[in-house]
């Protein structure tokens, strides 16, 4: 594919690509990037700024991981050991306390920190949070990109997923306007999908490897749809709740 053809944001509002690679092409001071990670990075980031509490997302899921969290002073989100917090939405929405935050991950994280690095705002959406993250976003006059984070097949290479195309349809249905042709197309995948969404995601690759593991409530709690108003912001290094942009 000839790089140099691909769209520039600004062309029309709404931008919808894949993976680290598209965030880089996309993402630019002036510009917002949401970030998809439905199973289950931005799920969870929502379960954790829903409840006052803040999250970090970092690239590397290594020692530097655990590092980067006690200069922060934040709990590490990687599961390790038998004390270890998971990744879970549902489990972090059951933490006695959890301020604040450090998610390490190859799909979300990943383009989150990304897109901050080249200057663009970044929104963490997913099934639960769309039609408030739309109704932010419509508030702005900034072109909109929306990534689908995917997931990674065991050669690192992408892996797109159900989840993230659905939970990027949600979005840019609610944003409406004038659509990328690859922003429509993931608009009619959730409309094809809307009323049948929980069970799309529990039959979906990503869904079923999260049943298998024992996190078949997570993938229902991810399927829920419309049910928050929370618009997690990038600001300072980490997701925050922000108040919903009056569109009146």
């Amino acid at each position: 594919m000839r790089h140099e053809s691909w769209p520039t944001p600004g062309e029309s509002p709404g931008h919808f690509e894949w993976g680290p690679t598209g965030t880089e092409r996309l993402a630019r001071p002036g510009s917002i990037v949401v970030v998809i990670d439905v199973l289950r990075f931005t799920t969870a980031v929502g379960a954790v700024v829903d409840r006052g509490g803040i999250a970090y997302p970092y690239r590397w899921k290594d020692e530097t991981a655990r590092a980067f969290a006690d200069s922060l002073g934040a709990h590490l989100v990687d599961g390790s050991g038998a004390a270890g917090i998971s990744l879970s939405p549902t489990a972090l929405l059951n933490r006695a306390t959890l301020d604040a935050v450090v998610l390490p991950s190859p799909n979300g994280s990943t383009c989150s920190v990304l897109a901050a690095e080249k200057g663009a705002a970044v929104v963490a959406a997913c099934l639960r949070n769309a039609p408030a993250v739309a109704q932010y976003l419509a508030a702005t006059s900034l072109p909109v990109s929306v990534i689908a984070c995917g997931e990674r097949w065991p050669d690192g290479t992408l892996r797109p997923s159900l989840d993230d195309l659905l939970g990027a349809g949600a979005v840019l249905a609610n944003l409406g306007g004038d659509l990328s042709p690859e922003a429509r197309s993931a608009v009619a995948a959730w409309k094809d999908a809307k009323d049948t969404v929980e069970d799309a995601l529990l039959r979906s690759a990503s869904g079923r490897e999260l049943v298998e593991r024992g996190f078949r409530h997570d993938v229902e709690y991810a399927s829920v749809y419309g049910v928050s108003d929370v618009v997690p912001v990038l600001v300072d290094g980490a997701f925050r709740r922000v108040e919903r942009v009056s569109t009146r």
